[in-house]
């Protein structure tokens, strides 16, 4: 037995901030969202596609940003998504600590860490 894959991350949000991430990942990071389930729809939270893999934001109560542990998603054009990212009001943390590899941090609307990396 063994792993053979990854279907999805899941990240906390706290209650009420769907309409904020929504905003984040689906229009301005363009991850179409993704309908969750009629059984778990009732808890929150919202679901988007990121190319063959699923990021799942879930209500959590006592939530907390991540500041540490993230998603990192793989762009096509770094340089016209760290505008787009600035320009709506979230940090640009570019980091050239791995050689050969364009990538930088930044934070959702609700304050946990997010990476992106040129493909």
């Amino acid at each position: 037995m063994s792993v053979v894959g990854l279907h999805h991350v899941q990240i906390a949000c706290p209650a009420g901030s769907e309409d904020e991430l929504r905003a984040y990942y689906g229009q301005l990071l363009g991850m179409p969202e993704i309908p969750k389930p009629s059984a778990l729809a009732a808890r929150g939270g919202a679901w988007f596609q990121a190319g063959d893999r699923q990021l799942h934001c879930g209500v959590q109560a006592d939530f907390r940003p991540a500041l540490t542990a993230h998603p990192c998603f793989l762009v096509d054009d770094l340089d016209a998504v760290a505008k787009g990212v600035a320009a709506a009001g979230h940090p640009v943390r570019w980091d050239e600590s791995i050689p050969g590899l364009r990538r930088f941090h930044t934070d959702d609307p609700v304050g946990n860490r997010v990476e992106l990396q040129q493909v």
